[in-house]
C-alpha cells in the first residue's frame, strides 16, 4: 500500500529528502498542500530568524492566484515546538501580519531540537502536515545547516508516493 508524500530537494546543499503525509492527523492541511503540488513547485527559502531550526519557505501568492483550494486552514495536529524532521504549514489570514491585503502559507522545514513557533505578532500554532522519514534526518539536519551558511535557496517540492 502506498503512502502520499513530499521529495524535498535543494542541490547547492545536497537535500533531497522524502517526507510522508500525515493525512489522518492533519486531513484539510495535508490536501491543500497535495493539491499545491498538482505541479512541482519551487519557493524560496530561507533560514528562519525567529523560530530557531527552520528553513523558511513562504508560498508565493501568484501560486494561490485562482486556486479553489487556497482557503483559510484549520490547525490540525497542531504544535507551538516543531520537533526535527516536522515538515510544518503555517497559516496566517490576511491582514493579521504587517498588514498585508493577502493571507500568507508557509512550508517550515524543521531541522533541529529547539524550534519555537513564536513571531513578532506572538505565538502561532502550526499544522504537522509531514515528517521527513527517520533514516533521512541525519541528511536534512546536515543539509539544513549548509543552508543556512549558504543564505537564500530554491527549495524544490514534487509529489511522491512511497
Amino acid at each position: 500500500m502506498s503512502q502520499r508524500a513530499i521529495h524535498i530537494l535543494e542541490p547547492r546543499s545536497g537535500l533531497s529528502v522524502v517526507a510522508t503525509f500525515l493525512d489522518a492527523k492533519a486531513p484539510d492541511n495535508a490536501a491543500f498542500f497535495w493539491d499545491y503540488l498538482g505541479e512541482k513547485r519551487v519557493v524560496a527559502g530561507i533560514h528562519a530568524m525567529w523560530t530557531g531550526p527552520e528553513i523558511s519557505c513562504p508560498i508565493p501568492a501568484a501560486h494561490l492566484e485562482g486556486a479553489d483550494w487556497a482557503k483559510p486552514l484549520p490547525a490540525e495536529n497542531a504544535t507551538l515546538t516543531p520537533q526535527p524532521g516536522d515538515i510544518v504549514l503555517s497559516y496566517v489570514p490576511a491582514r493579521m501580519w504587517g498588514g498585508g491585503p493577502k493571507p500568507i502559507f508557509d512550508i517550515g522545514l524543521f531541522y533541529g531540537p529547539g524550534a519555537r513557533l513564536l513571531f513578532p505578532i506572538g505565538w502561532l500554532a502550526g499544522s504537522v502536515v509531514a515528517q521527513v522519514r527517520p533514516e533521512g534526518r541525519e541528511h536534512f539536519a546536515a543539509a539544513c545547516g549548509i543552508i543556512r551558511r549558504n543564505g537564500a535557496c530554491d527549495v524544490t517540492f514534487t509529489r511522491q508516493e512511497v
